[in-house]
């Protein structure tokens, strides 16, 4: 018995942005969201290649979470680092 509410029963702002996956496949806005990038997004990186094609499954659209984390671990790394962003600086100023 979990003791955590029922995410569907908390108003959109009290959701958790993701939590952790507890199934292997998962819906276009929950393999977006796993991937940390909007749905129009990840759409974009579907078509591109950068992810891969969803599994239809008796009218449904699923990913493989398994998928996606090779796809993930597949993209390139950036070569120059990202420029400090003082939002993201966790030390204090």
């Amino acid at each position: 018995m979990s003791h955590l509410p029922d995410p569907d029963a908390l108003p959109p702002r009290k959701r958790r942005p993701l939590d952790p996956p507890t199934v292997r496949l998962l819906s276009r806005a929950e393999a977006a969201a796993y991937t940390g990038v909007s749905v129009s997004t990840f759409d974009l990186l579907v078509g591109e290649r950068f992810m891969p094609a969803p599994h239809r499954l008796r009218g449904r659209v699923l990913w493989d979470v398994r998928a996606l984390d090779r796809a993930i671990d597949a993209l390139p790394e950036d070569e120059e680092p990202a420029a400090v962003n003082p939002w993201d600086d966790p030390s204090p100023q």
